[in-house]
């Protein structure tokens, strides 16, 4: 997911995480190693305050947890709920990545009770919602997210995926969100197929011999639009792929994490 943020509502982090290879220069003064699941953040103190004139960068949605706007709160001790909020949110995506659905949401809602302002953000509840069954209101959190970063490649497919449950492809084709140009590859032809119409098989054959993580991401989202088209047998290929790929055994993306997860639920062996 790509987003640009306006320094003004929101920091940007610097992220070690392994889920996509975005790197941002403004860093944190201190840790938030003690609010994060999969993610670490640098703790240097940056020697002088960027020119905000400068052309805001372009990241990855998903190094973000809450907003930024709670985590503050949480650290400053300025807000005890926002403390909890963030701590459920991390709840969450453990129980989320141990396969607790039911689990997961009730820590994303608990967030959303104790900071409203985390609602906005959490993609990962858009997620659980999915699998859960509940593609309405999965649909819903993924178009508040949307409307929260018009950028965001993956939400924009997610609401997609769970339109498509709802009222077939060809009408969650006509309510398609549309949203600016994502810098990754893999996921500007995922976007393209999901919108328009396309090929998955020949979108997870372009990306067979690229990065880890454009292979994993190619097998991950032609195995989902598989499964839109509802053709379970097809989609069981890729994400099986995706699972067995080195970046999907290895990364701590919470997309590998959702790969496994999804596996599981279906009851598709992944060994």
């Amino acid at each position: 997911m790509a987003l640009t943020h306006n320094f003004k509502h929101i920091f940007p982090i610097s992220s070690l995480s392994s889920k996509h290879k975005h790197s941002l220069t403004t860093k944190f003064p201190f840790s938030l190693n003690a609010y994060t699941n999969s993610h670490s953040f640098s703790t240097s103190i940056p020697s002088r305050i960027h020119n905000l004139q400068n052309p805001l960068p372009t990241f990855t949605r998903r190094l973000f947890l809450p907003s930024v706007s709670g985590i503050w709160d949480a650290i400053t001790g300025g807000n005890n709920n926002a403390r909890e909020a963030v701590m459920a949110i991390r709840r969450g995506m453990l129980l989320f990545r141990q396969g607790d659905f039911l689990g997961s949401l009730v820590e994303f809602d608990k967030a959303m009770e104790l900071d409203p302002r985390q609602k906005a953000y959490l993609w990962q509840r858009g997620l659980s919602l999915y699998y859960l069954d509940r593609f309405e209101e999965g649909a819903e959190q993924f178009r508040i997210d949307v409307a929260q970063n018009p950028n965001d490649t993956e939400e924009s497919i997610w609401c997609f995926l769970c339109e498509a449950q709802l009222y077939g492809v060809d009408e969650a084709r006509k309510r398609f969100l549309e949203v600016g140009r994502d810098p990754r590859p893999v996921m500007r032809e995922a976007y393209n197929m999901f919108k328009d119409g396309g090929d998955p098989e020949k979108f997870a054959t372009a990306f067979s011999n690229g990065q880890e993580n454009e292979y994993f991401y190619a097998s991950l989202y032609a195995g989902l639009y598989h499964e839109a088209q509802k053709e379970p047998e097809a989609a069981k290929v890729h994400i099986i792929a995706a699972c067995r790929s080195p970046y999907g055994q290895r990364s701590d993306d919470y997309m590998a994490a959702l790969a496994k997860v999804h596996c599981l639920c279906r009851n598709w062996s992944s060994d």
